[in-house]
């Protein structure tokens, strides 16, 4: 599968400085995407055929919904993909007025395509469209299917009205596997001359936990920051709680150690981690733990219990403490 950056006619540098690797790697064509292969054999479909309905590609970020469209949309209209295409992002004010003016203005707009196709509205961060914004936009899609499709990419479908939904077909991305984001850090770091080891390679993959965005901008960082991708480099750029330290604290919660466990937590909210930082490091660490599969299950739960209330804005250390106390009393009873 050819994975070559983008094509000799986009150079790599803007304004003089060197393009991120996160746009310098970004695949151009559907069959470069990596991950998420029924997803992208569906698209790669729509791009052989042509005839492209309403599509709403919902998922994690960093999954490549946005490469997807994009990456259609080249291949659906080609050379008129400048003239032919309409991106708007969250950053851009996406109120009722911007629906009613400029992209009913776009849908209006004569312009010359290929046979079959027709022009393309994408929408990224669609969940964050207001409500009003929403119900004008049902409209203008029913209005302008002959000449215009509309392409929205969202992190949750539940937030996109049902009126939209039914009128799109919906494509889900799941996060990207550890192995596919491997094979596209290697890739990388082979085209860019980057030396690392495997313990680094792994750190990137856990502290990405299944986004693909994340991995390649941590790698450049660390590369950057240090010249060499190790697991101790890169847990210095990312400054996320180390997982050795929260594997010790789980060690301990596993031999009923209160106060030793305690003594951990405490080690890394001195360290100025946040109740967030750390719940979120202790959930990837317990699902990779080599633990009994009961224990871990319940240590899971207790995990699962705790991040909610730290969600919900609880996020004192006396949560995390419960938490550490729960799972010591799941070992007592499983003992």
């Amino acid at each position: 599968m050819d994975l070559d950056p983008k094509p000799p006619e986009e150079p790599n540098t803007r304004g003089g400085f060197e393009l991120p690797w996160l746009e310098k790697y970004r695949p151009q064509y559907i069959h470069e995407i990596v991950g998420n292969m029924e997803a992208v054999a569906r698209l790669q479909v729509i791009a052989e055929e042509g005839n492209m309905p309403n599509v709403i590609l919902a998922g994690p970020p960093g999954t490549g919904k946005t490469t997807s469209i994009l990456c259609l949309a080249h291949q659906l209209l080609g050379p008129t993909y400048k003239e032919a295409v309409l991106e708007l992002n969250a950053s851009d004010d996406r109120g009722i007025d911007v629906v009613r003016n400029k992209i009913k203005m776009f849908a209006q707009k004569k312009v010359t395509l290929p046979p079959g196709r027709h022009k393309i509205v994408i929408l990224d961060e669609a969940d964050s469209m207001t409500a009003g914004a929403q119900q004008a936009l049902r409209r203008t899609m029913e209005i302008y299917s002959n000449t215009t499709r509309f392409a929205l990419a969202c992190n949750q479908s539940s937030k996109i009205i049902e009126p939209i939904q039914s009128r799109c077909a919906i494509v889900r991305y799941s996060r990207i596997s550890d192995v596919d984001i491997l094979s596209r850090l290697r890739l990388v770091c082979e085209k860019e001359g980057v030396t690392y080891n495997d313990e680094g390679m792994e750190a990137l993959i856990f502290t990405a936990d299944g986004d693909m965005r994340q991995a390649l901008n941590n790698l450049q960082a660390t590369h950057s920051g240090f010249g060499f991708i190790s697991q101790e480099n890169v847990f210095k750029v990312c400054d996320q709680p180390h997982p050795k330290l929260v594997m010790s604290i789980i060690e301990n919660c596993s031999k009923a150690d209160l106060d030793a466990a305690y003594a951990g937590l405490k080690g890394l909210v001195d360290l100025g981690y946040s109740s967030h930082d750390i719940i979120t490091t202790v959930f990837r660490v317990v699902r990779n733990a080599d633990i009994p599969e009961f224990l871990k299950l319940e240590y899971l739960r207790e995990v699962g219990f705790c991040h909610m209330r730290i969600a919900e804005g609880v996020n004192s250390r006396l949560q995390l403490s419960g938490m550490l106390a729960k799972l010591c009393s799941k070992t007592l009873a499983v003992a």
